[in-house]
């Protein structure tokens, strides 16, 4: 039998991929009798309930128990252990021996979640050429073209450009959105973005690069409602909303990497990496440089200035809610690019606080 490990970064996606992998596994086994489910505690006492060092060896032990038992009026026994991110590196030295010499009749699969998996289970189920398994598309625009396609129908680029800016990165809720719009609408229909709205639900979470582009860009209504989102929207990738001090700390990184662009001796694409520690793609370096060039000292001094001034409010130095510091936080930001030469198209529908 054989070692599996399940990834991906959206759960809904990714528990997809294991249902599929297991139902493969499964043949003409009776579910009930062929597979356990086991989930690793967090790391830390009082994560969650039942969380600590005790109950996730007590999950360990379950799991080796369960992986070294024969099947019972089965073929194969199907052990699934979630959220193996959890495990320490003691734990995954606990699981080292069964996995050099598992038992023929049970399938053990290890699906990926809580935090990173321990390095010495990694080299373990690379060095016994463990399956690797996960969805074959995670960005909300490839699975929402493959759904569509399974579902035989078709969308308007109007209602394209909709549903990926709704849902933002939330692509697990695309195939149950497109099977609802097959159920409503039957197979072989094309609809616009009027046909598709009232099915979209709550925005999804975006990523945090789309709130400091739109800043760049000097995009003041853009911005706000990256904003929002993210102070508001979760996801597959982001089980709650940012709060205010992660989102000030996501400005603050932005601009202290301007801050270190901001030297005659940086000319290229190529210095930017090498200035940042070689740690970065030439793009996102390209872009903070270019970024760093069109607001010049004065500009990144102003951000500070304004940086500084939001941190003060949000730990209570004027009694401002803190969805309002960031607000104008926000609009001062990327006012200072727009006056500075970014672009800022106009976009309705999104009322702007004064600040």
């Amino acid at each position: 039998m054989s070692t599996y490990i399940v990834r991906g970064t959206d759960p809904i996606l990714r528990d997809a991929a294991l249902d599929e992998l297991v139902r493969g596994l499964l043949g003409d086994d009776d579910r009930t009798l062929a597979r356990e489910d086991f989930t690793i505690p967090g790391r830390a006492t009082g994560e969650g309930e039942g969380g600590g060092a005790e109950a996730r060896e007590d999950a360990v032990a379950a799991v080796l128990n369960s992986a070294q038992s024969p099947p019972f009026m089965t073929a194969r026994r199907i052990v699934v252990v979630r959220d193996v991110g959890n495990l320490t590196a003691a734990d995954a030295a606990a699981l080292a021996p069964y996995l050099a010499d598992p038992l023929d009749t049970t399938e053990l699969v290890f699906v990926s979640g809580g935090s990173r998996i321990p390095d010495a289970l990694a080299r373990q189920l690379k060095a016994i050429k463990a399956r690797e398994v996960g969805p074959s598309a995670e960005k909300t625009s490839d699975v929402l073209a493959t759904s569509l396609s399974d579902a035989g129908i078709r969308l308007r680029p109007d209602a394209v450009h909709a549903v990926s800016r709704h849902l933002g990165e939330d692509a697990g809720r695309v195939p149950a959105l497109v099977s609802t719009l097959a159920a409503s609408f039957g197979e072989g229909v094309t609809l616009d973005a009027d046909d598709v709205a009232p099915y979209l639900g709550g925005v999804g979470a975006v990523p945090g690069y789309e709130l400091t582009n739109a800043v760049d860009a000097g995009d003041v209504p853009g911005a706000l409602d990256v904003l929002t989102r993210l102070l508001t929207a979760s996801g597959g990738r982001q089980a709650r909303p940012m709060h205010s001090l992660q989102v000030l700390g996501l400005l603050h990184s932005h601009y202290r990497r301007m801050l270190r662009l901001d030297d005659p001796a940086v000319r290229t694409t190529a210095d930017a990496v090498a200035a940042l520690g070689g740690k970065v793609r030439d793009y996102p370096a390209r872009k903070a440089r270019e970024a760093a060039r069109a607001l010049g000292s004065d500009g990144l001094r102003r951000a500070f200035d304004h940086l500084h001034q939001a941190d003060l409010d949000l730990k209570g130095a004027r009694a401002i809610p803190p969805e309002v510091v960031l607000e104008i936080l926000v609009t001062r930001l990327a006012g200072l690019a727009s006056r500075a030469g970014g672009s800022q198209p106009s976009r309705p529908g999104r009322r702007r606080r004064q600040a």
